[in-house]
C-alpha cells in the first residue's frame, strides 16, 4: 500500500472576511497556528477531543497529519469548515476556518480558533 504524502496547505480565504488561516500572510485572514510539545499523536488525540466536545460540531475527516470538521451555526444551522495540518518537525498545527456562505462572520472563525487554542493549551500537559 502506498503511503500517502503529507498535507502541507490549506485551501486560501477568499477575499470575504469570515475566513481565519494560519498560512496567510494576508493580514486580515491571519491567525497563529496551534503549538504543541507533545508528540503529533497525541497533540492530534487532543485536538479531536477538543473538536468534538464543541456545540454542533462534526469531526469529517481524521488523518494522522489532519483533521477536518463541519460546525453548524445555532439560528441558521449554516455550516462552517475547520481544517487542522499537523506540521510535526516545526510542533504547530495549522488551521483554517471559514463560512461556506455569507459574506461577514462577525468574529465567529476567529473566536472559535481562539478558543480551542485555549482549551488546547490549557490541557498539553496533561497529554503527556
Amino acid at each position: 500500500m502506498k503511503k500517502k504524502a503529507p498535507r502541507k496547505s490549506l485551501k486560501p480565504c477568499p477575499g470575504s472576511p469570515n475566513c481565519v488561516s494560519s498560512q496567510t500572510k494576508d493580514k486580515k485572514h491571519f491567525i497563529e497556528p496551534i503549538q504543541f510539545n507533545t508528540s503529533q499523536k497525541a497533540a492530534h488525540k487532543r485536538l479531536a477531543e477538543i473538536i468534538s466536545s464543541l456545540p454542533r460540531t462534526k469531526i469529517i475527516t481524521s488523518e494522522s497529519d489532519y483533521i477536518r470538521a463541519e460546525c453548524a451555526s445555532l439560528l441558521f444551522r449554516f455550516v462552517d469548515d475547520l481544517e487542522f495540518v499537523f506540521d510535526e518537525k516545526k510542533k504547530i498545527i495549522h488551521v483554517r476556518s471559514a463560512s461556506r456562505i455569507g459574506y461577514s462572520d462577525f468574529g465567529v472563525n476567529r473566536k472559535r480558533v481562539e478558543a480551542i487554542r485555549k482549551k488546547f493549551q490549557t490541557g498539553i500537559s496533561e497529554t503527556r
